[in-house]
């Protein structure tokens, strides 16, 4: 299938944009109706935007009609809740599909390379419509915390680790890089998560707020990294025996 892609995201697979400055009551993320649903970790999120407005998290395509991840449908009672997120997703002037709040649980860095994944953006995407790309705007002040990025899941050399400072925004190709999150804190993190659809519009939204396509990784104690990756592979592979194949080879719906 060929889609419409952005250049900028072409190098890295991942582009990081200057903090969002405007203040937000906590209310906005902590107040709304949340879904049992684990991705890369222990969390729940809270939908903002579904496939036909329901307070569930299921992939566009489980539905009746089933869709691509695009044109997610209001869900009234976190909406309208949440006037100023849904202004900033407003904001980028693209078009939209899954759009949600994440909720994780403090872990460790080998938690975060064994549950790195692959998102499923893409399935019943129209041939020549645009890519769809993960952005995160991280809500909570978790300056020690990192998003980890890797082009390939078990090299290190790969890796980016993106400080989560609150305001911190990028965009990733999520279908092309690993990624999940190391969350360092003692309270759980608040992330938006936004699909958006590739094309002019984001490209303009991105294009307004400085964006990096390389920045430097989070540095980090080398002995700790390599304790950490072993732990991490050593599940990996007890997964793999356990299930007969490797399921993180297999996109997540998250």
């Amino acid at each position: 299938m060929s889609h419409r892609k952005m250049e900028i995201l072409a190098e890295s697979g991942y582009v990081v944009l200057d903090s969002h400055g405007e203040p937000m009551d906590p209310a906005e993320w902590l107040d709304l109706s949340y879904v049992d649903w684990k991705s890369s970790g222990d969390t729940r999120f809270a939908p903002l935007k579904s496939a036909y407005g329901d307070v569930e998290c299921n992939g566009f395509w489980h539905h009746d009609p089933p869709k691509a991840d695009k044109d997610g449908v209001d869900v009234p009672e976190n909406v309208d809740a949440a006037p100023t997120l849904m202004k900033r997703v407003a904001e980028v002037g693209a078009r939209v599909g899954r759009c949600r709040i994440i909720e994780l649980q403090p872990n460790s860095y080998g938690d975060a390379l064994y549950n790195s994944h692959l998102d499923d953006n893409n399935r019943l995407n129209p041939d020549g419509e645009g890519w769809v790309v993960r952005c995160f705007m991280q809500l909570t002040d978790d300056g020690e915390s990192y998003m980890v990025v890797r082009e390939v899941v078990t090299d290190p050399s790969t890796e980016t680790r993106i400080a989560l400072p609150a305001g911190a925004q990028f965009v990733v190709d999520s279908e092309r890089m690993w990624h999940s999150v190391w969350h360092t804190g003692d309270e759980p993190r608040y992330c938006l998560i936004t699909s958006f659809e590739s094309g002019p519009e984001l490209e303009a939204w991105i294009n307004s707020n400085n964006p990096r396509t390389l920045v430097p990784s989070a540095p980090i104690d080398a002995e700790y990294a390599a304790e950490q990756e072993a732990i991490a592979q050593q599940r990996r592979t007890d997964r793999t025996v356990r299930f007969g194949y490797d399921p993180s080879a297999v996109y997540s719906e998250a």
